[in-house]
Protein backbone atom coordinates (compact mmCIF):
# COMPACT_ATOMS: atom_id res chain seq x y z
CA UNK A 1 0.00 0.00 0.00
CA UNK A 2 1.42 3.15 -0.71
CA UNK A 3 2.31 5.46 1.64
CA UNK A 4 0.37 8.90 2.20
CA UNK A 5 2.89 10.95 3.57
CA UNK A 6 5.11 13.01 1.20
CA UNK A 7 8.22 11.21 0.09
CA UNK A 8 11.53 12.13 -2.00
CA UNK A 9 9.85 11.89 -5.60
CA UNK A 10 6.96 14.26 -4.42
CA UNK A 11 9.50 16.77 -2.83
CA UNK A 12 10.78 16.04 -6.74
CA UNK A 13 8.17 16.93 -8.13
CA UNK A 14 7.19 20.14 -6.38
CA UNK A 15 10.84 21.17 -6.99
CA UNK A 16 9.61 20.41 -10.87
CA UNK A 17 6.64 22.27 -10.74
CA UNK A 18 8.93 25.48 -9.20
CA UNK A 19 11.13 24.99 -12.24
CA UNK A 20 8.22 25.22 -14.41
CA UNK A 21 4.50 25.10 -12.79
CA UNK A 22 3.35 24.99 -16.23
CA UNK A 23 5.69 22.07 -17.49
CA UNK A 24 3.39 18.92 -18.85
CA UNK A 25 3.72 16.22 -16.55
CA UNK A 26 4.97 14.21 -19.78
CA UNK A 27 8.17 16.34 -19.47
CA UNK A 28 8.40 16.56 -15.56
CA UNK A 29 8.17 12.03 -15.97
CA UNK A 30 10.96 12.35 -18.52
CA UNK A 31 12.96 14.29 -16.26
CA UNK A 32 12.29 12.38 -13.03
CA UNK A 33 12.74 9.14 -14.47
CA UNK A 34 8.58 7.92 -14.11
CA UNK A 35 5.79 7.52 -15.62
CA UNK A 36 3.52 10.06 -16.81
CA UNK A 37 0.98 8.57 -14.83
CA UNK A 38 2.91 8.80 -11.77
CA UNK A 39 3.27 12.09 -12.33
CA UNK A 40 -0.05 12.42 -12.51
CA UNK A 41 -1.34 11.20 -9.17
CA UNK A 42 1.33 12.46 -7.33
CA UNK A 43 0.30 15.97 -8.20
CA UNK A 44 -3.28 14.72 -7.74
CA UNK A 45 -3.09 13.41 -4.39
CA UNK A 46 -0.34 16.51 -3.10
CA UNK A 47 -3.59 18.86 -4.15
CA UNK A 48 -6.25 16.97 -2.55
CA UNK A 49 -4.04 16.14 0.79
CA UNK A 50 -1.54 18.86 1.14
CA UNK A 51 -3.02 21.74 -0.43
CA UNK A 52 -0.45 22.35 -2.85
CA UNK A 53 -1.72 24.90 -5.60
CA UNK A 54 0.30 25.92 -8.39
CA UNK A 55 -0.92 29.54 -8.93
CA UNK A 56 0.64 32.36 -10.80
CA UNK A 57 1.97 35.80 -9.18
CA UNK A 58 2.19 39.30 -9.97
CA UNK A 59 6.36 40.57 -9.36
CA UNK A 60 5.37 43.75 -7.45
CA UNK A 61 8.56 44.54 -7.90
CA UNK A 62 8.78 44.61 -11.16
CA UNK A 63 5.65 45.93 -11.87
CA UNK A 64 6.75 49.16 -9.70
CA UNK A 65 3.94 48.48 -6.83
CA UNK A 66 4.68 49.00 -3.19
CA UNK A 67 5.04 46.43 -1.06
CA UNK A 68 4.55 46.89 3.08
CA UNK A 69 4.90 44.33 5.66
CA UNK A 70 2.55 45.16 8.26
CA UNK A 71 2.85 44.38 12.36
CA UNK A 72 -0.46 44.89 14.62
CA UNK A 73 -0.62 44.56 17.96
CA UNK A 74 -3.74 43.32 18.66
CA UNK A 75 -6.13 42.43 22.07
CA UNK A 76 -5.66 38.89 22.57
CA UNK A 77 -9.47 38.02 21.59
CA UNK A 78 -9.68 40.06 18.41
CA UNK A 79 -6.18 39.26 16.64
CA UNK A 80 -7.41 36.24 14.72
CA UNK A 81 -10.83 37.84 13.40
CA UNK A 82 -8.53 41.37 12.54
CA UNK A 83 -6.54 38.37 10.68
CA UNK A 84 -9.42 36.78 8.45
CA UNK A 85 -10.47 40.58 7.97
CA UNK A 86 -7.30 41.61 6.49
CA UNK A 87 -7.20 37.74 4.81
CA UNK A 88 -10.35 38.69 2.33
CA UNK A 89 -9.21 42.14 1.04
CA UNK A 90 -7.88 42.05 -2.11
CA UNK A 91 -4.53 43.93 -1.32
CA UNK A 92 -2.82 41.54 0.89
CA UNK A 93 -0.78 39.05 0.24
CA UNK A 94 0.47 37.17 3.06
CA UNK A 95 -1.36 37.04 6.77
CA UNK A 96 0.10 35.12 9.65
CA UNK A 97 -0.17 34.88 13.47
CA UNK A 98 2.91 35.58 15.57
CA UNK A 99 3.59 36.45 19.52
CA UNK A 100 0.87 34.18 21.26
CA UNK A 101 -1.44 34.91 18.70
CA UNK A 102 -1.76 38.72 19.80
CA UNK A 103 0.23 40.30 16.71
CA UNK A 104 -1.43 39.88 13.06
CA UNK A 105 1.63 39.91 10.38
CA UNK A 106 0.36 40.48 7.17
CA UNK A 107 2.58 41.59 3.93
CA UNK A 108 0.36 44.19 1.37
CA UNK A 109 0.32 45.33 -2.53
CA UNK A 110 -0.75 48.43 -3.34
CA UNK A 111 -1.78 48.84 -6.41
CA UNK A 112 -2.64 52.41 -5.71
CA UNK A 113 -1.95 55.03 -3.20
CA UNK A 114 -5.61 55.43 -2.82
CA UNK A 115 -5.21 51.40 -1.56
CA UNK A 116 -2.55 52.51 -0.13
CA UNK A 117 -4.02 55.86 2.35
CA UNK A 118 -7.39 53.39 2.74
CA UNK A 119 -5.74 50.81 4.60
CA UNK A 120 -2.60 52.65 6.79
CA UNK A 121 -4.31 55.77 6.95
CA UNK A 122 -7.91 54.61 7.31
CA UNK A 123 -9.28 51.21 8.40
CA UNK A 124 -6.42 50.26 10.29
CA UNK A 125 -6.52 53.21 13.14
CA UNK A 126 -10.04 53.37 13.32
CA UNK A 127 -10.18 49.51 14.80
CA UNK A 128 -10.00 49.32 18.49
CA UNK A 129 -8.58 46.28 19.27
CA UNK A 130 -5.35 47.14 17.05
CA UNK A 131 -3.35 48.45 19.95
CA UNK A 132 -0.14 49.17 18.17
CA UNK A 133 0.26 49.34 14.17
CA UNK A 134 3.83 49.34 12.36
CA UNK A 135 4.22 49.67 9.16
CA UNK A 136 7.25 48.58 6.90
CA UNK A 137 7.78 49.56 3.12
CA UNK A 138 9.58 46.77 1.17
CA UNK A 139 12.94 48.89 -0.53
CA UNK A 140 14.60 46.12 -2.16
CA UNK A 141 13.41 42.30 -2.16
CA UNK A 142 16.96 40.01 -1.67
CA UNK A 143 15.40 36.65 -1.84
CA UNK A 144 11.74 35.12 -2.97
CA UNK A 145 9.40 35.70 -5.08
CA UNK A 146 10.28 33.94 -8.10
CA UNK A 147 13.28 32.89 -6.40
CA UNK A 148 11.19 30.14 -4.50
CA UNK A 149 12.16 28.13 -0.93
CA UNK A 150 12.09 24.46 -3.09
CA UNK A 151 14.64 25.20 -5.16
CA UNK A 152 17.37 25.68 -1.91
CA UNK A 153 15.80 22.16 -1.38
CA UNK A 154 17.84 21.10 -4.48
CA UNK A 155 15.49 17.48 -4.77
CA UNK A 156 16.31 17.94 -8.54
CA UNK A 157 20.07 18.31 -9.82
CA UNK A 158 21.35 21.18 -11.77
CA UNK A 159 20.91 19.19 -15.00
CA UNK A 160 17.83 18.01 -14.52
CA UNK A 161 16.45 22.35 -13.55
CA UNK A 162 17.77 23.03 -16.97
CA UNK A 163 16.19 20.54 -18.48
CA UNK A 164 12.97 21.92 -17.31
CA UNK A 165 13.49 25.37 -17.69
CA UNK A 166 10.73 27.25 -19.56
CA UNK A 167 11.10 26.95 -22.97
CA UNK A 168 9.30 30.67 -24.85
CA UNK A 169 8.04 29.94 -28.14
CA UNK A 170 8.16 34.07 -28.77
CA UNK A 171 10.72 36.80 -28.88
CA UNK A 172 10.54 39.58 -26.01
CA UNK A 173 8.46 42.49 -27.26
CA UNK A 174 10.38 46.11 -27.51
CA UNK A 175 8.88 46.99 -23.86
CA UNK A 176 9.46 43.94 -22.61
CA UNK A 177 5.41 43.27 -21.94
CA UNK A 178 6.34 44.22 -18.10
CA UNK A 179 3.04 45.95 -17.85
CA UNK A 180 -0.21 43.77 -17.12
CA UNK A 181 -2.77 45.72 -18.60
CA UNK A 182 -6.78 45.51 -18.68
CA UNK A 183 -6.82 43.41 -21.37
CA UNK A 184 -4.57 41.13 -19.64
CA UNK A 185 -7.11 41.33 -16.20
CA UNK A 186 -9.17 38.46 -17.42
CA UNK A 187 -5.73 35.82 -18.25
CA UNK A 188 -4.07 36.68 -15.35
CA UNK A 189 -7.04 35.85 -13.06
CA UNK A 190 -7.76 32.93 -14.62
CA UNK A 191 -4.23 31.88 -13.95
CA UNK A 192 -4.12 33.22 -10.33
CA UNK A 193 -7.12 30.67 -9.81
CA UNK A 194 -5.06 27.77 -11.46
CA UNK A 195 -1.47 28.24 -12.89
CA UNK A 196 -1.92 25.49 -14.69
CA UNK A 197 -5.06 25.98 -16.41
CA UNK A 198 -5.49 24.60 -19.89
CA UNK A 199 -4.71 26.39 -22.78
CA UNK A 200 -8.28 25.93 -24.09
CA UNK A 201 -9.68 27.01 -20.17
CA UNK A 202 -7.65 30.41 -20.45
CA UNK A 203 -9.24 31.14 -24.13
CA UNK A 204 -12.88 30.62 -22.46
CA UNK A 205 -11.75 32.98 -19.77
CA UNK A 206 -10.36 35.51 -22.26
CA UNK A 207 -12.43 35.23 -25.22
CA UNK A 208 -8.90 35.80 -26.93
CA UNK A 209 -7.88 33.02 -29.75
CA UNK A 210 -5.71 30.43 -28.23
CA UNK A 211 -2.42 31.77 -30.53
CA UNK A 212 -2.83 35.21 -28.79
CA UNK A 213 -3.09 33.52 -25.40
CA UNK A 214 -0.04 31.58 -25.50
CA UNK A 215 1.54 34.43 -27.14
CA UNK A 216 0.80 37.04 -24.61
CA UNK A 217 1.39 34.56 -21.81
CA UNK A 218 4.62 33.73 -23.34
CA UNK A 219 5.60 37.87 -23.21
CA UNK A 220 4.17 38.10 -19.31
CA UNK A 221 6.21 34.94 -18.05
CA UNK A 222 9.33 35.89 -19.99
CA UNK A 223 9.37 39.65 -18.90
CA UNK A 224 8.71 38.47 -15.06
CA UNK A 225 5.85 40.88 -14.93
CA UNK A 226 4.06 37.20 -14.18
CA UNK A 227 5.53 34.44 -12.25
CA UNK A 228 4.30 30.63 -11.74
CA UNK A 229 4.72 29.79 -8.22
CA UNK A 230 4.18 26.63 -6.14
CA UNK A 231 2.14 26.81 -2.48
CA UNK A 232 2.00 24.15 -0.19
CA UNK A 233 2.53 23.06 3.48
CA UNK A 234 6.20 22.88 4.19
CA UNK A 235 5.48 21.08 7.58
CA UNK A 236 4.19 18.13 5.56
CA UNK A 237 7.98 18.25 4.25
CA UNK A 238 9.36 17.84 7.32
CA UNK A 239 9.73 21.80 7.47
CA UNK A 240 7.30 22.61 10.41
CA UNK A 241 8.51 25.93 12.40
CA UNK A 242 8.04 29.24 10.21
CA UNK A 243 9.76 32.65 11.52
CA UNK A 244 10.33 36.24 10.76
CA UNK A 245 13.22 38.24 11.35
CA UNK A 246 13.24 41.70 11.94
CA UNK A 247 16.74 42.63 11.78
CA UNK A 248 18.98 45.43 11.86
CA UNK A 249 21.94 45.54 10.58
CA UNK A 250 24.34 48.85 10.42
CA UNK A 251 24.13 50.92 7.26
CA UNK A 252 26.97 49.94 5.90
CA UNK A 253 26.75 46.13 6.10
CA UNK A 254 22.66 46.25 5.20
CA UNK A 255 23.19 45.19 1.43
CA UNK A 256 26.22 42.83 2.57
CA UNK A 257 23.44 41.01 4.88
CA UNK A 258 20.92 40.76 2.87
CA UNK A 259 22.94 39.27 0.04
CA UNK A 260 23.84 36.58 2.48
CA UNK A 261 20.12 36.18 3.80
CA UNK A 262 19.82 35.24 0.34
CA UNK A 263 21.75 32.22 0.24
CA UNK A 264 21.37 30.55 3.80
CA UNK A 265 18.96 27.08 3.24
CA UNK A 266 16.57 28.52 5.93
CA UNK A 267 15.37 31.74 4.20
CA UNK A 268 12.56 32.00 2.26
CA UNK A 269 12.02 35.65 1.79
CA UNK A 270 14.62 38.56 2.41
CA UNK A 271 14.21 42.15 1.99
CA UNK A 272 15.55 45.46 2.95
CA UNK A 273 12.69 47.70 4.40
CA UNK A 274 11.98 50.71 5.87
CA UNK A 275 10.95 51.19 9.86
CA UNK A 276 12.63 50.52 13.07
CA UNK A 277 14.89 47.69 11.19
CA UNK A 278 16.25 47.99 7.90
CA UNK A 279 15.92 43.78 7.11
CA UNK A 280 13.03 41.33 7.51
CA UNK A 281 13.52 37.41 6.65
CA UNK A 282 11.06 34.50 6.88
CA UNK A 283 13.09 31.44 7.60
CA UNK A 284 12.03 27.76 7.28
CA UNK A 285 13.20 25.01 9.91
CA UNK A 286 12.30 21.41 10.83
CA UNK A 287 12.04 22.67 14.71
CA UNK A 288 12.55 25.25 17.21
CA UNK A 289 16.05 23.52 17.65
CA UNK A 290 16.91 24.49 14.22
CA UNK A 291 15.72 27.85 14.56
CA UNK A 292 18.40 28.36 17.44
CA UNK A 293 20.91 27.16 15.54
CA UNK A 294 20.29 29.01 12.67
CA UNK A 295 20.11 32.34 14.79
CA UNK A 296 23.06 31.33 16.95
CA UNK A 297 25.46 30.12 14.06
CA UNK A 298 24.52 31.73 10.48
CA UNK A 299 23.08 34.81 11.33
CA UNK A 300 24.57 35.28 14.26
CA UNK A 301 28.08 35.43 12.45
CA UNK A 302 27.07 37.48 9.80
CA UNK A 303 29.43 40.75 10.49
CA UNK A 304 27.16 44.22 10.72
CA UNK A 305 24.22 42.97 12.39
CA UNK A 306 23.38 44.53 15.44
CA UNK A 307 20.21 43.35 16.12
CA UNK A 308 17.24 40.72 15.80
CA UNK A 309 14.16 40.20 16.82
CA UNK A 310 12.47 36.53 15.93
CA UNK A 311 8.30 36.25 15.95
CA UNK A 312 7.54 32.61 15.81
CA UNK A 313 4.82 32.13 13.14
CA UNK A 314 1.74 30.43 15.01
CA UNK A 315 -0.54 30.18 11.93
CA UNK A 316 -0.75 31.10 8.26
CA UNK A 317 -4.44 32.77 7.51
CA UNK A 318 -3.27 33.33 4.28
CA UNK A 319 -1.03 32.77 1.62
CA UNK A 320 -1.94 34.74 -1.76
CA UNK A 321 -5.73 34.20 -2.04
CA UNK A 322 -8.09 33.73 1.24
CA UNK A 323 -10.42 30.71 1.40
CA UNK A 324 -12.55 30.91 4.18
CA UNK A 325 -12.50 28.22 6.53
CA UNK A 326 -15.93 25.94 7.01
Amino acid sequence: MESHLPDALDLQLLHALDTDGRASFSRIAAVLGVSDQTVARRFRRLRAEFGVRVVAVRDVERLGQEQWMLRLRCTPDAADSIARALARRPDTAWIGLTSGGTEVVGMTRMRTRGEHDDLLLGKLPRTPSIVEIRAHQLLHGFYGGPSGWLGKRRALTPDQVDALRPVFSEAPTPDGGTRITADDEPLVAALEGDGRASFAELQAATGRSESAVRRRLDQLLRSGALFIDVQFDSGAFGFGTRALLWITAAPSAMDAVGRALATHPEVAFAAATAGHCNLVAVIVCRDTASVYRYLNEDLGRLEGVQHVECAPVLRTVKQLRYEERR
